[in-house]
């Protein structure tokens, strides 16, 4: 680790070095940025009387391009860690947080501006390849997830043409756990999985290559670290995407088709009867769940006085989740408004997400929408209730919104209020509860005001304050008990995030 870092810092001084003679090729962008965060209920309602929980959070990024006539390169290291989670002086098992965040070529292939290449049936044809950040519209479905200081990328190959306006990715992605020697199959164990788990009869057991521990037989997986949003504990084996895009005038039109298959499995368990038993899922078996995902959205821009900014979009849903369930009628639409008066902006919105309806749904199905590989935090209110970490209610979601905002020169401020609730009938299941009760719809609000000022060209300061007002109906829908936990969770943050370009020019 240190003789990478080393090389690393060398690469770096040798590019500052050459810098006047390498600007036109190459790039190199730093940033740091850390979040102090105040927590008293993000994701998930407090537990009543419980205290606040205070950290500072930081991401490191080093950014390396070079473009050359028919190749870009990028590649992005960082380290992200929460101050103090490791001791001042750390030993050589420490440290595994560096990791490399990006390192992509794109290969143009066919190029009509280059006379170079004779063979131009289109106007544009390149290959990326590599590990790589995948941002397709607004990040609602597939986006990098950047509130993350960790991030979030893909490694993949894409095809990427355009011509005539038109604009089309394909797209492939197949996962495998370790390349080693002796390995037969494609079987993929789809988690961060813990090294050893406890026993039925309190016995630490070593988890053996290929199973993945649950909570008791045939509950949730127990991993190491989330692997995605929407609380998915399950990362895809294997992804195949089509997008297309193109602009008419003020209008710009897209669809994406999105397959995403998820490794299958086999319910089984790891011990003895003497050491007692870990039950979980063994990943041994043939074939996988696909799960097909398909829409279109349309953005624009109308008015002239008085200009508004629009959208629409809806999704569906078939095929199969990761667990085998069968999707029928899972969708996901909505559209907004924005109008903007000089520095000021304002607008509702309304989207929806399906659920399963408990008064309908049966045994091997499920309605439930999943949101995919995007950016929950950005759409759903900054305080990740929903189809982020902690998962989403069954019943899926209704979200309607007003936004405002302020833009000057160097302050942007704007506040956000959602109400959310229910997309479909969720019965309280409680032993005490009379049976096929339903909930009552109304899950809560949430308000989020955010401060954004920029001290120069590289340097920003950002600070959030947000509010949740819940229900006993989102508590029961996203932690499965009633009167157990306070109604109001709060969340305020100061970030500061410096991004130096170190080949920008001095002005």
């Amino acid at each position: 680790m240190k003789s990478y870092l080393a090389r690393l810092s060398l690469l770096g001084i040798l590019l500052l070095g050459l810098q006047p003679q390498v600007n036109a090729q190459f790039s190199l962008i730093g940033q740091l940025r850390t979040r102090t965060e105040l927590r008293n209920g993000v994701g998930n309602l407090p537990v009543k009387g419980a205290p606040a929980a205070a950290f500072t959070s930081q991401r490191a990024r080093l950014t390396f391009g070079y473009k050359w006539d028919r190749i870009t390169f990028g590649l992005a290291i960082q380290d992200v860690r929460v101050w103090g989670q490791d001791a001042s002086t750390i030993s050589n098992a420490d440290g595994n947080r560096l990791m490399v965040h990006e390192a992509w070529a794109d290969i143009s292939l066919i190029n009509r501006a280059d006379t170079s290449m004779k063979f131009s049936p289109i106007e544009y044809l390149s290959l990326k390849i590599g590990r790589q950040e995948m941002i397709y519209d607004d990040s609602r479905l597939i986006g990098n997830l950047d509130w993350l200081q960790q991030g979030r990328r893909f490694d993949a190959a894409i095809l990427k043409a355009q011509h005539k306006g038109w604009a089309l990715d394909l797209g492939i992605g197949f996962n495998q756990n370790t390349d080693a020697f002796g390995v037969a199959g494609t079987y993929y164990t789809p988690a961060n999985v813990p090294t050893s788990a406890l026993s039925t009869q309190n016995v630490t057991l070593s988890i053996p290559t290929g199973f993945l521990p649950t909570t008791g037989k045939g509950g949730a997986p127990v991993v190491a670290s989330v692997v995605g949003t929407n609380g998915q504990n399950q990362q895809f084996k294997s992804f195949q995407m089509i997008y297309l895009t193109r602009k008419f005038k003020q209008t710009k039109f897209s669809a994406l088709m999105f397959k995403d298959d998820f490794q299958k499995y086999r319910i089984d368990s790891i011990g003895s009867a003497t050491a007692g038993y870990v039950y979980g899922r063994r990943y041994d078996q043939a074939g996988t769940n696909s799960r097909v995902t398909y829409g279109a959205m349309l953005t624009g821009l109308a008015g002239k006085t008085l200009p508004i900014s629009w959208q629409a979009f809806g999704y569906l849903q078939s095929g199969k989740d990761r667990d085998g369930l069968q999707i029928k009628n899972a969708y996901h639409y909505g559209a907004n408004l924005m109008f903007q008066h000089g520095p000021l902006s304002a607008g509702p919105g309304y989207e929806v997400l399906s659920g399963n309806n408990d008064a309908t749904i049966k045994a091997g199905e499920t309605s439930r929408f999943d949101p995919l590989y995007g950016t929950p935090h950005k759409f759903r209110g900054m305080m990740d209730y929903f189809y982020a970490g902690t998962g989403s209610p069954s019943g899926g979601l209704q979200d309607a919104y007003l936004k405002f905002k302020y833009t000057g020169k160097r302050l942007i401020t704007s506040l956000d209020v959602h109400y959310f609730a229910l997309a479909n009938t969720t019965f309280n299941k409680l032993p005490e509860a009379v049976p096929a009760t339903p909930l009552a719809s109304k899950l809560g609000m949430e308000y989020d005001l955010v401060a954004n000022y920029s001290l120069n060209k590289f340097t920003t300061v950002e600070a959030g304050y947000a509010i949740m007002s819940g229900t006993n109906t989102l508590e029961y829908a996203k932690q499965g008990t009633m009167n157990q936990k306070d109604k109001i969770g709060t969340w305020a943050y100061l970030m500061i995030n410096i991004r130096p370009d170190f080949f920008a020019a001095k002005k």
